[in-house]
């Protein structure tokens, strides 16, 4: 099972372990363990907790940088809604690790392999595997390709509001006439899409698309906001 999820992460990441061995214990449950007490495996749990701590550190510094505007506390939110449970058993399940997790017989018939708190610890325990094989470039590489998309597609939308964080960073020096305005609705009714522009001060500073008139909003939003930073840069 090892050998084709060495494989596997060679065609799909172009990741190749050095040693196999780090890549063996993130993927390896306790009950696998004691049911080959014999070969001298190691199971997941302390590289499962680097990898929390990697992650946690990547994930902080790279909202610090692409939000200057959001304060400390919505940050948090930001980076709790991220770095959870929640998300990280759905990018496991996303990038396929659930196939290649070495489980004992009794954790296999119990369906351990679609549990969510075994699939978060594989992911947090594969980063840590990665982030000892390759170091942080490495971890960033994927990170960048599995997480940090989700925000564009509005996966953490209830954490961070792109809308308030627009109004924000353009009422830092007063007042300033913010306002939405739909321009299409196209689509059928069970696959709609909305067109909306937002203006600041009656000019378009950004478009968005959404199946719901919120999310092409706040899609509008996040583009006014990318625009503007890319700006001040």
């Amino acid at each position: 099972m090892i050998e084709e999820l060495q494989d596997y992460l060679a065609k799909e990441f172009n990741i190749h372990f050095d040693n196999p061995s780090l890549l063996a214990e993130a993927f390896t449950q306790a009950s696998y363990v004691n049911e080959h007490p014999n070969q001298g495996l190691k199971f997941y749990e302390r590289i499962e907790f680097l990898g929390d701590a990697v992650l946690e550190l990547i994930v902080s510094e790279y909202i610090y940088k692409r939000f200057p505007e959001l304060p400390q506390g919505k940050l948090t939110r930001l980076r709790a809604a991220m770095v959870c449970e929640d998300s990280f058993s759905k990018f496991a399940k996303e990038c396929h690790f659930d196939q290649y997790i070495r489980l004992g017989h009794g954790e296999e018939m119990a369906g351990a392999r679609e549990r969510p708190g075994l699939l978060c610890d594989i992911f947090e325990s594969f980063i840590g595997a990665l982030y000892l094989d390759q170091g942080r470039p490495a971890v960033e590489k994927f990170v960048q390709r599995i997480i940090f998309p989700k925000l564009d597609m509005g996966w953490f939308d209830h954490a961070v509001d792109a809308k308030t964080s627009l109004q924000e960073f353009l009422q830092r020096d007063g007042d300033i006439d913010i306002e939405y305005h739909l321009l299409q609705e196209s689509g059928t009714e069970n696959d709609p899409e909305f067109n909306v522009n937002v203006t600041a001060n009656g000019k378009v500073i950004g478009e968005g698309k959404g199946s719901s008139k919120k999310h092409a909003e706040m899609q509008a939003a996040q583009q006014a906001l990318d625009k503007l930073r890319n700006k001040n840069k």
